[in-house]
């Protein structure tokens, strides 16, 4: 069975560019910003009981023309866990080159006991130079566009340091830390002298207190609720070093790609995940991520995408596309609905048009690549609550179930690729 997730990405609604700019920065509208927060409850809620595996939201800060506001996904979480009943809730995710381990690792066991082991855990590097450098200064850290070079190979070690820590957070009694990034306790050669240590000595964990009376370890509580610890989920663009240690980790890949590269990274993780001991099946514990929009007709589809979805393709994703590659920071004045169509007809990961398109052009793409997952995304609340309903009811009734079909086979012992050596 395939897994459907939709991820939130909390957007403040305008009729058009228009009023956007009239209102800027329409970020910090807190009135639409409240209606927004209030309306993601019912947005829940609603795919809760349309039997969606789970949902989540991002980290983005700074996003004053209101196209994603996601600066506390944790806080969001915890908010619709305790409102739904079997929905998974989790961030996708943390970006952990630029947040506190700890303080990542403490938040999401609370979440986990909240929702009785209804939750997952989701990290990502990140890429928007705007705020990782900004937030991130302090350990060093530059957002990272998979290019190999000097920035990005900091990040990678930023990153996969501070998972690692959260790790140990979850399952070791209690940790120590000495690296140029962190010294737990700190300062890590004389320990912490200033604390109740006799009262820690015979009640707190084992190490906490060294024999010299100073503070030698620290415990995190709480634990998770599940053990060792949630399903853990990473945001990818297709890089290849984020893919094979999502495989030595047992982590599960979140591919923002199109599918020719998704199969490709599908077979990469196969044989690193293998290689670590993880007996799993081609496509298993891997989500592919696709953009969503049903009609009547397809000209009906592509009309309502552009509606939603064409300004922020438009003024966020094209520039941030070309930021990465260094060029240029403005595009030409074609503002034209012709060149959001364009990108729509010829991306793999938007999945426009009528039922029976959508259903052949996603069951082509799981041939491909029979992922686990399926993550959604509707830009709610640019989109309006019941479309943004509709879309997923009409998904779950008439196009899953065929990827269910396509999963359930892929499983069989006969059915897994032979991972090249």
């Amino acid at each position: 069975m395939v897994k459907v997730l939709l991820q939130i990405y909390p957007m403040i609604p305008a009729a058009d560019e228009d009023e956007r700019r009239a209102r800027r920065p329409i970020g910090r509208d807190a009135e639409r910003y409240h209606a927004v927060i209030k309306g993601c409850d019912e947005l829940v809620k609603a795919c809760d009981a349309l039997g969606l595996w789970g949902v989540s939201t991002i980290e983005h800060h700074f996003h004053s023309e209101g196209y994603e506001l996601g600066p506390n996904p944790g806080m969001l979480t915890m908010r619709w866990g305790t409102i739904t009943k079997n929905l998974r809730v989790g961030a996708l995710g943390y970006v952990m080159s630029a947040q506190h381990p700890i303080r990542v690792a403490e938040e999401i066991a609370i979440l986990d006991h909240l929702t009785d082991g209804r939750c997952f855990a989701g990290f990502a590097r990140g890429y928007q130079d705007r705020w990782t450098n900004i937030i991130g200064q302090h350990l060093g850290t530059r957002a990272t566009h998979s290019d190999g070079g000097a920035d990005d190979r900091i990040n990678r070690d930023i990153f996969e340091e501070q998972v690692q820590m959260v790790l140990d957070a979850w399952t070791q009694e209690s940790v120590e830390q000495n690296t140029p990034l962190w010294q737990i306790p700190y300062p890590y050669d004389e320990g912490i002298s200033w604390w109740m240590a006799d009262a820690t000595k015979r009640l707190g964990a084992p190490g906490e207190i060294g024999d010299d009376g100073r503070v030698r370890r620290v415990s995190v509580v709480p634990a998770p609720y599940t053990k060792p610890y949630p399903p853990v989920f990473v945001a990818s663009s297709g890089s290849v070093p984020t893919i094979e240690y999502c495989g030595r980790m047992g982590f599960i890949p979140t591919y923002f790609t199109n599918i020719e590269k998704g199969a490709e990274m599908g077979m990469t993780y196969l044989n690193a995940a293998r290689s670590a001991g993880h007996d799993i099946a081609f496509g298993e514990r891997q989500a592919t991520t696709r953009w969503l929009q049903l009609g009547d007709t397809h000209e009906e589809a592509v009309s309502a995408a552009a509606s939603y979805d064409a300004e922020i393709q438009r003024n966020f994703y094209n520039l941030l596309a070309l930021a990465a590659q260094r060029q240029v920071q403005t595009l030409p004045p074609d503002t034209s609905i012709h060149a959001f169509t364009e990108v729509v007809e010829q991306s793999e990961q938007h999945c426009v048009g009528t039922v029976d398109e959508v259903r052949e052009k996603m069951v082509r793409q799981w041939q491909e690549l029979p992922a686990e997952y399926c993550l959604l995304i509707l830009h709610y609340a640019q989109q309006p609550l019941d479309s943004c309903i509709w879309n997923l009811d009409t998904f779950m009734r008439e196009i899953k179930p065929a990827l269910d079909e396509i999963t359930a086979a892929a499983r069989l012992p006969d059915s897994t690729p032979v991972a090249d050596s």
